[in-house]
């Protein structure tokens, strides 16, 4: 039986392929584009971070599913992947903010912390029996003057966004923020732009007891995940907002069905 080209070189992470990949940290992000769909929106005013959280179960209490942490008062990241990677993260970076504080009396900034995680993933990458985290991040705060969005990758890789999503309905979500993604809309607006992606990724199935919303603004500088009660506003005005679309569209499927 003749060997796949690939074979061997996907069984350690320090290896090369002849064509200069590494399998292993490939793999990882596989299980990213398999995870929950999480999204960031970078508002004039702060930063959105929206996760729909995937209920396998009836039985499952949804509030005990949780994809959005707070990293320090300033800071918060919403993840997709292995749920068990992210929170170790997440324990490293508050330690790291915490260090921060203690070492230089001032807050860390969202730069720095997320220069940390992706310093941290990187070597993950690197060394002979450990895996690559399976996890993104989308890392959100404010720093002295404007807001930030970046985004972590399974290899280390750090890439600073005005609006992104991760995940598997991570397409869906960029040709809606390519399309009407603007830089002067307020956090308010921008909220609504993480909705109307989520609504049409999902086809209208938007429940607020399964997504998880998180925002920090210039004017508070404190990040905080919104009630059940604030989320389920948004749900409702998307939905009334963008129902006929989601009518029109099936009304149009149904006719090409009829047709063929």
């Amino acid at each position: 039986m003749q060997m796949t080209p690939q074979m061997g070189y996907d069984r350690a992470i320090t290896v090369f392929s002849p064509d200069g990949r590494l399998f292993q940290v490939e793999y990882a992000r596989e299980a990213v584009k398999r995870g929950t769909t999480a999204a960031g929106v970078k508002a004039k005013n702060g930063v959105v971070l929206l996760v729909d959280k995937r209920i396998t179960s009836r039985l499952i209490e949804a509030e005990s599913i949780e994809k959005i942490f707070q990293i320090d008062d300033h800071i918060g990241v919403a993840t997709s992947g292995l749920v068990a990677d992210a929170r170790a993260l997440v324990d490293r970076a508050r330690v790291e903010a915490q260090v921060n504080m203690v070492s230089y009396d001032e807050p860390i900034g969202v730069e720095v912390i997320a220069k940390k995680i992706c310093d941290h993933k990187q070597t993950y990458t690197q060394y002979g029996g450990v895996r690559p985290y399976g996890t993104a991040l989308l890392i959100a705060g404010v720093d002295d003057s404007r807001p930030r969005l970046f985004e972590s990758d399974p290899s280390g890789a750090l890439l600073e966004y005005k609006a992104t999503a991760i995940g598997a309905g991570r397409n869906t979500f960029m040709e809606i923020f390519e399309a009407d993604y603007q830089e002067d809309m307020d956090i308010d607006a921008a909220i609504m732009l993480g909705m109307k992606a989520l609504y049409k990724s999902t086809e209208g199935k938007v429940d607020a007891a399964t997504l998880e919303l998180g925002i920090v603004t210039l004017e508070d500088r404190q990040f905080r995940k919104l009630s059940e009660e604030e989320v389920a506003g948004f749900v409702s005005r998307v939905r009334e907002e963008l129902k006929d679309d989601v009518e029109e569209e099936t009304d149009d499927s149904e006719n090409e069905e009829s047709e063929d």
